[in-house]
């Protein structure tokens, strides 16, 4: 029996989030390290060891802190989509869809998710007594919303959520922006009536009014309010993304 693995968040940038799975030992992984000073600081502080470095995709604003995070902790490993080893040159371990490794103590699951990117993949960390699972899905789902479309199609979109959807309700969904305000906003024009959504986004700025973070979020809560995650077909999802696309709210 070893202890409960804890997710904490660091947000960078402007709206990105670098995830850190800590325990309770020294060792640490963390998930889509935008950049490496604020994480070295954050795990230094808690005299803790980086073992393992996770990327969903390869945008840079995923991957632009590995460099830096590998000079500090070398033996750390990079896991990442062997399909998209070319733009994740530094991985030591290519993984796909199906595979299962050991982190941390702990079993996780690799799903693939593309649409946002042609090999974007997720991690599902696997429940343990009463945790509940934990999900890091990139920019495939974000709370309220879904990424651009920028290297797939609606169709594949569709069938990346539908395979996040089916992790179970109490999933907790930790997606790498902090998007939830201005996808709910969209989400309450395109639905006035929503009464879901209109809570949910009364909710969210309160939370922001007050610094808070709004991640994570839960599968249960995206099947109730995310439009992209209710959308029935292929081609609703596209009219979707495409109105969002162009929403200048």
């Amino acid at each position: 029996m070893h202890a409960a693995t804890t997710v904490s968040l660091i947000p960078v940038l402007n709206d990105n989030y670098v995830f850190v799975l800590h325990g309770g030992g020294r060792g640490a992984a963390v998930v889509d390290p935008a950049v490496a000073e604020p994480v070295v600081a954050w795990l230094e502080e808690r005299g803790l060891e980086l073992e393992a470095i996770l990327h969903t995709h390869h945008h840079n604003d995923h991957i632009g802190g590995a460099p830096g995070l590998l000079q500090r902790w070398p033996q750390a490993a990079v896991i990442a989509s062997a399909a998209d080893r070319e733009r994740i040159p530094l991985q030591t371990q290519g993984v796909q869809g199906g595979d299962q490794f050991m982190l941390l103590g702990r079993r996780l699951r690799v799903i693939e998710v593309p649409g946002h990117t042609r090999h974007h993949i997720a991690y599902a960390l696997e429940p343990e007594a009463e945790e509940a699972p934990e999900l890091f899905c990139g920019d495939t789902l974000f709370a309220g919303g879904c990424g651009r479309l920028f290297e797939g199609t609606p169709e594949q979109m569709l069938s990346s959520l539908q395979s996040l959807s089916a992790l179970g309700a109490d999933t907790r969904v930790w997606c790498a922006h902090e998007y939830t305000e201005g996808n709910l906003r969209w989400a309450a024009e395109v639905e006035p009536e929503n009464e879901a959504i209109r809570k949910r986004l009364a909710f969210v700025q309160q939370l922001r009014s007050e610094g808070r973070p709004t991640i994570p979020s839960s599968i249960g809560l995206e099947q109730a309010t995310n439009l992209f995650m209710r959308a029935k077909n292929a081609a609703a999802l596209r009219q979707l993304r495409g109105h969002k696309d162009l929403w200048r709210g």
